[in-house]
């Protein structure tokens, strides 16, 4: 099967959405947890966020064009501060609902049944049942004009993770934690590692 870029262009809107976010293929699922300046509470699935730097600590995500209210967004650019968290087998039912469109003033923790959990005086909530989360601090902020999506890259200042996942060189075996991998815009997965691999050398 082939299909053109003009094949694609005529595709039906939502079939072209499935198929153009499964190319990428397995993606993480991730929770992102914000408040905003009153303290409304807001929770958003994520499958977007991906490694920048080691030192310092960078990671980024991709949210969608702000065309319409995007809370997540609003709140993390207010505050300058926000959580990542991992998705686990045993949210992910409840992690997925929060893709629903809540108005600002509902919280997601509330509707989904997830709770929040406040560490260390860090004022955005973590999701309580995620196995590994982190805090992030708000470094940059970019619109890309070529589809109107916000890049947001932040600096990790917190690590909360289970140490039974945590190896000896600094690996995590996220497998051991039941976090999910996502294809496609709704299909959860569970992973299987084949093997871990020597650094490759000429």
């Amino acid at each position: 099967m082939h299909l053109t870029k003009q094949a694609i262009a005529d595709l039906e809107n939502r079939y072209r959405a499935h198929l153009i976010n499964s190319l990428s293929g397995f993606k993480s699922a991730n929770l992102v947890g914000t408040q905003d300046n009153n303290g409304q509470t807001n929770l958003a699935i994520v499958s977007s966020v991906f490694h920048l730097g080691a030192h310092p600590p960078l990671v980024g995500m991709i949210i969608r064009p702000h065309s319409v209210p995007r809370h997540t967004l609003e709140n993390l650019l207010a505050t300058k501060q926000y959580t990542i968290n991992h998705v686990n087998k045993d949210i992910y039912n409840k992690a997925h609902q929060t893709s629903a469109r809540y108005d600002k003033d509902e919280s997601e923790f509330d509707a989904t049944g997830l709770s929040t959990e406040y560490l260390n005086d860090f004022t955005s909530p973590f999701v309580k049942e995620s196995k590994l989360k982190y805090a992030l601090e708000l470094k940059e902020h970019h619109h890309l004009a070529i589809n109107g999506t916000e890049l947001i890259i932040g600096e990790i200042t917190d690590i909360y993770l289970d140490e039974a996942c945590l190896q000896e060189d600094g690996f995590v075996d996220i497998e051991a934690i039941d976090t999910v991998a996502v294809s496609g815009l709704d299909s959860y997965h569970v992973t299987e590692r084949l093997a871990r691999l020597a650094y490759a050398k000429k």
